[in-house]
């Protein structure tokens, strides 16, 4: 599969105007007098008479002609399944998005690569030591991952939200408060309450964002609810959420003593965090060893470094405040879903990571 080439289109060459430009020149010359000229007695030609002013009847005021096309903008990736590589070369025809079920005609179709803002989202809790340093050796991992001009904060929570740095480019900073992640504060481990707060500060920057969290998935003792934290994610446009699970290993050991109740509780918390991320157009992970860091993080610098943007005009242009689920597939030049193999002509399976849906503008009188 090769990459398309795009073709630039040359803009026409405005010609230079003529003359400077540069403003007006005063001139300090010395005041010349010009001779008097001879009065002259013939009266002036009567002025013109005004023309009539036409106004607008009374009560009718000049029209406002008021044009609002919303457009929807998409973040694609599409990797495959094996080695969770991005593919490259896919044309506008080889996307179909539906919205609520209604096929979209897209508009526009690039693909990005370009610097990431980031928050690493941390669960720093007094619980238990094995998830301490998965968190750890993740946040590390995904420190040596980072170039040169990505934006990153740190920011972890255990009862209460705690910004270690805000978004900087530097590396030494950021390297400097997961340096401090030595003694944790208490043990409860609010979640959802980190998660809205941390969705609130991110919806004022600009841009594509993402959030990297790493943690347990567990919620102890937040103010809000998980119905709540799932109504904030689809009302945040332009996140991302990866979430990494910790303390995996040390579950898998100590699960055959665990009781049911307990059980339910650490599955109940990984289906939370591939909830986040799912949603999104993220994804979840939950090693066991330190050893699959690396390859996770090459997964998810292949999913936010490479991406497709749809971009379309919605068919229903209503402004009511209503979520909109969407829905992205590949086809090929018939409409059938789009087969890719390998060079041995072995079929090939991949994955689109898509936003499930966004939250359409209210009007505003």
């Amino acid at each position: 599969m090769s990459a398309g080439t795009v073709v630039a289109q040359q803009q026409p060459t405005t010609p230079a105007p003529s003359g400077d430009d540069s403003g007006p020149v005063q001139q300090n010359d010395s005041i010349v007098l010009k001779k008097k000229q001879p009065k002259d007695d013939t009266a002036p030609p009567p002025p013109a008479p005004a023309e009539e002013k036409i106004k607008n009847p009374k009560g009718m005021d000049l029209p406002v002609i008021r044009v609002n096309v919303p457009v929807v903008t998409v973040d694609v990736s599409v990797l495959l399944d094996k080695n969770r590589q991005f593919v490259p070369g896919l044309k506008a025809g080889n996307f179909r998005v539906t919205e609520d079920g209604v096929p979209q005609p897209i508009s526009d179709l690039r693909t990005m690569k370009a610097p990431i803002t980031a928050v690493m989202l941390l669960e720093f809790a007094a619980n238990n030591w094995y998830f301490i340093q998965d968190m750890q050796n993740t946040a590390a991992a995904f420190f040596r991952s980072l170039k040169e001009d990505d934006y990153i904060a740190v920011v972890t929570y255990d009862l209460r939200t705690r910004i270690l740095t805000d978004f900087t480019k530097d590396k030494m900073m950021t390297l400097q408060a997961l340096q401090t992640l030595t003694i944790p504060g208490f043990s409860d481990t609010n979640l959802f309450d980190a998660l809205y707060e941390t969705l609130d500060r991110v919806s004022r920057i600009e841009g594509r964002k993402y959030i990297i969290l790493v943690g347990s998935g567990r919620d102890t003792f937040s103010k809000i609810n998980l119905d709540t934290i799932l109504k904030k994610i689809k009302a945040t446009p332009n996140v991302t959420i990866f979430a990494i699970g910790t303390g995996q290993l040390v579950r898998t050991m100590a699960e055959p003593g665990m009781g049911g109740i307990q059980r339910l509780d650490y599955l109940q918390a990984d289906n939370q965090m591939k909830t986040f991320a799912s949603m999104t157009g993220g994804l979840s992970f939950f090693p066991q060893f330190q050893g699959a860091l690396p390859d996770i993080f090459a997964s998810i610098n292949d999913s936010i470094r490479n991406q497709y943007v749809l971009s379309y005009k919605p068919s229903n242009p209503k402004q009511d405040g209503t979520y909109r689920k969407i829905k992205v597939t590949l086809v090929d030049n018939e409409g059938q879903p789009l087969k890719m193999v390998d060079e041995k002509g072995k079929q090939l399976k991949y994955s689109i990571i898509a936003r499930d849906g966004y939250t359409a503008r209210r009007e505003v009188e």
